[in-house]
């Protein structure tokens, strides 16, 4: 038997996860959020509204979510690697289909349910895999497997917009399935890790399958609250960042700009995030709630920002709002998953990404399809981005209740650092939650 080692590697074929997470992540998330661009196209050509083409993305990306925790679950039993290389062919499958589409049903089913199964067979396993291969650096670790939404989204909002003017939105999904079939061999890459604390076999039962137990943890609950309501708002401008701007004149490429000014932004701060959340001067659950918050006034700003420019022109103050929103909504990203080994611990890390993707599904498949509907009813996008905006902020306020996010009234003594099963972000008895460092942890207070 091969022995168990005494804990995460840290480092090792664990940059091989991350790269096969950056490519996952890139080529979900990243593709999803570039795909607005293709909408008014989409609704053109079918003479559908607003509303009606938002449910493309909104149904790919409530399905993709909803269903994770069955990729979750599916991974736990059979691997990361087989669920992975699965969810790959199915999501080039959907985009192939979608292809030939001759209604918006078709796309529904398509991109919507045959797409969005195979994303949530991808991205939870192959994150939930990643955080069990680091300790020390595992929010660094999966901020840099984040970075992969927006170096995509930077490289493929161009690429898609002139596939669009070249060959037409059908030829544009059609390859767009062989750019999606790579994240098979994506899945490859996932070596599975033995680690101490795992369970000697996969749970039975589909409640415990499925992670549906976590709930009955009181830090879980208030983390599952608060990321239920960001999720209501938070992928609003994977669909209607583009159309925003194209509404303000300023043409495919200028949209295609602002886009990629907000994948800048937001994979930069994956980063710098995941660095500072590694150095643990700040309590994790404190960064989400401030950084959730600075997302949704971010999301105001892109909102009411006036548009300048024209097809000529960029519009700098919605470049510059948008660019604010990159920074503040990839700041908060890898924090959203770097936290869940602390309340969980690394055992059901997989478990709890999955759940995590199922809870803003809710807010996913809702807000595309309000920001549509309001932006049919008032004639631009306004009101759209205010409403997704005050979700976030609601969101990151039920953030608060989170152990650590509030500072206390007196000094706590250092804890002694949790054994790695457990997780270095679990709170001891008398200390907040903290951000894994080892002896270098945060001090915070207690009452």
């Amino acid at each position: 038997m091969t022995p168990k080692p005494a804990g995460p590697p840290d480092g090792g074929w664990g940059w091989v996860v991350a790269a096969a997470a950056f490519a996952v992540n890139g080529l979900s998330y990243g593709l999803l959020r570039s795909l607005g661009l293709a909408l008014p196209d989409l609704a053109e050509h079918f003479d559908r509204s607003t509303q009606d083409t938002a449910w493309v993305s909104a149904l790919a990306l409530a399905v993709q979510q909803a269903a994770s925790p069955v990729g979750s679950a599916l991974s736990t039993r059979w691997g990361a690697r087989p669920v992975v290389m699965v969810g790959g062919v199915l999501t080039s499958l959907g985009f192939v289909f979608s292809a030939f589409a001759r209604s918006l049903l078709h796309l529904y089913l398509g991109l919507g349910v045959l797409a969005g199964s195979g994303w949530a067979l991808v991205f939870a396993p192959a994150l939930g895999t990643l955080s069990r291969y680091f300790s020390r650096r595992r929010v660094l670790a999966v901020g840099l497997a984040l970075t992969g939404n927006g170096a995509s989204s930077l490289l493929l909002a161009p690429t898609l917009q002139l596939l669009l003017d070249t060959f037409g939105w059908r030829g544009a999904l059609l390859l767009l399935g062989a750019i999606t079939l790579h994240l098979a061999p994506c899945g490859a890459l996932l070596r599975p890790l033995v680690l101490p604390g795992d369970p000697p076999a996969p749970p039975r039962g589909p409640l415990a399958a499925l992670g549906l137990d976590l709930f009955a943890r009181r830090a879980f609950l208030v983390f599952a609250l608060g990321t239920a309501l960001v999720g209501g708002g938070y992928f609003v401008p994977y669909v209607h960042l583009a159309p925003h701007a194209l509404d303000g004149g300023l043409g495919g490429y200028g949209a295609a700009l602002v886009v990629a000014v907000a994948a800048v932004g937001d994979a930069g701060a994956r980063l710098l995030s995941g660095w500072l959340a590694d150095q643990g001067w700040v309590p994790l659950s404190r960064l989400l709630a401030v950084f959730g918050a600075l997302t949704g006034l971010g999301l105001l700003a892109v909102g009411l920002v006036p548009l300048v420019g024209s097809q000529e022109g960029c519009g700098g103050a919605l470049l510059a709002a948008a660019g604010a929103y990159g920074l503040s909504a990839g700041s908060y990203a890898p924090l959203v998953f770097g936290v869940l080994p602390g309340l969980v611990g690394v055992g059901g890390v997989v478990q709890a990404t999955g759940l995590v993707m199922m809870l803003m599904s809710l807010g996913g498949l809702l807000g595309p399809p309000l920001s549509g509907f309001l932006r049919d009813e008032t004639g631009d996008f306004t009101a759209s981005f205010l409403a997704c905006g005050s979700f976030i902020l609601a969101g990151s306020f039920i953030y608060m209740g989170l152990p650590g996010a509030l500072p206390s009234c007196r000094p706590a003594s250092r804890p002694a650092t949790p054994p790695p099963e457990r997780g270095e972000l679990l709170p001891a008895p008398q200390v907040a939650l903290l951000s894994p460092g080892g002896p270098q942890s945060t001090l915070d207070t207690t009452c």
